[in-house]
Parts: structure tokens; sequence; C-alpha cells
């Protein structure tokens, strides 16, 4: 079975952008939340009922992103977003933004997710059911990124 990532489709809306008519580097979370909360969603394992099922939180410990290109209102994106690690009790997860109209990637994020117990709020063990659940999306990034026709400028 060849993996694939995730993918959703959104379009750059009047409260993402700034003054420039340019989406505002903040607007990119909401891209990624989309993304993430329909991947766990696609993966069996909806927010919804996660934590209650496994008796976790999975707070955010670090975001990082790089913007290649800017989007503008109206401009239509595609969050492809894959898993790249799960470490003890973390996961590792990306999100590449195209520019559908450019053909370019316009933004790549990487975010770390750390389980902690809901009652402690310490770091606990991933549960295996939930690593079970989310593996078929793990992947490697230059996988992601061929799957997707991006030359290695960042163009499709």
């Amino acid at each position: 079975m060849i993996r694939v990532p995730f993918t959703v489709d959104e379009y750059v809306r009047w409260s993402d952008v700034d003054n420039a008519g340019i989406i505002f580097y903040g607007a990119y979370v909401r891209f990624f939340e989309m993304a993430e909360t329909e991947l766990f969603r696609k993966a069996g394992v909806p927010y919804s009922t996660v934590f209650d099922r496994f008796d976790v939180w999975l707070p955010r410990a670090h975001l990082h992103c790089d913007f290649m290109y800017p989007a503008r209102l109206d401009d239509r994106l595609r969050v492809a977003v894959y898993f790249t690690h799960f470490g003890r009790s973390s996961i590792g997860i990306n999100f590449d933004v195209l520019h559908l109209g450019a053909h370019h990637l316009a933004a790549a994020a990487h975010e770390v997710l750390v389980c902690v117990d809901r009652a402690t709020e310490k770091t606990r063990p991933l549960p295996d059911g939930l690593r079970d659940s989310l593996q078929p999306f793990l992947l490697k990034q230059a996988d992601v990124r061929t799957l997707l026709g991006l030359a290695a400028g960042g163009g499709i």
C-alpha cells in the first residue's frame, strides 16, 4: 500500500489577510488546525472522542513555519498534512501548504505534539491504540513533496 498525505483545500478568507491583501502569517495556524483535525478524523480518532478514549491531552510544544510564496484573498490553498515521527511521548506533524493557482509551496510548517495525562498534565507514553491509528500517515517529507509534484525549488 502506498502511503499518501492527507489533504484539505481551503480558500484564503477576508479574516486571513492583512492591509496589504496578503495572508497574515498567524492565519496559517487556522489552516494547520483544520488539516490536523481532519487528519485525526480520517485516521479514526476524531478529536471529539480521542481525549476521552485515551485519557490524554495533546498540547503543542513546538511550531516552526517557513513562508515561501504570498497567498492573497480568495486564493485556493491545499494543505498536505502528515506525521514525521512518533516518539515515546511525542508526535511530529508536518504541513505543506500549496498555492494551487501559482503551483508553488506557499508555506511549510512542523509541529510537535506532546502526550500528557489529563489528570496530572505530566508527559506520558503515547497510547498504542493512538499510535496505531495514526501510523498510516507516517511519511518522509521528501516522499510527500514528490507525491505532491513539488520540484526542489518549491514549484509544481
